[in-house]
């Protein structure tokens, strides 16, 4: 069983080692990156797709900025509007066997999905951070 920490996390960004103020579009590209939102020094991710705990640059709690199912779907909503489209382009154009859309499709759509799920997932990480989403103290 879980127990909750005894003292809350009160993190405050470090004036002299991150930027206070952060803009979006930058805490968006650095978790694009894959580096720390808030500092983009050290590295945001310590396996395929979690999160480091908190930041070894800044101290940033990375560890408490909960995702969930936010990047799958909006991977799902990118790639449909990648695949889709060219799929009914191709078919409308060439007529192609079902074979050949399956050899096609199939894979490019594994591929955008494997490919882009770590960098929406650091996107999402970032914007969480900028916006002060995090997991409460009394949640386990």
């Amino acid at each position: 069983m879980h127990q909750p920490d005894t003292a809350p996390i009160r993190w405050t960004p470090n004036r002299a080692r991150s930027e206070v103020a952060l803009p979006l579009g930058t805490a968006l590209l650095r978790g694009l990156r894959g580096l720390c939102p808030n500092c983009g020094r050290a590295p945001l991710f310590q396996g395929f797709l979690r999160v480091n705990a908190t930041c070894a640059s800044c101290g940033a709690p990375l560890g408490r900025l909960r995702s969930d199912d936010a990047p799958p779907y909006f991977v799902i909503l990118i790639v449909g509007h990648i695949v889709i489209p060219s799929m009914l382009i191709v078919e409308r154009l060439y007529q192609p066997p079902l074979w050949v859309h399956t050899a096609i499709w199939v894979p490019l759509t594994l591929i955008l999905s494997i490919g882009l799920l770590r960098p929406v997932k650091g996107a999402t990480v970032g914007l969480m951070l900028k916006l002060g989403l995090q997991k409460s103290d009394d949640e386990t």
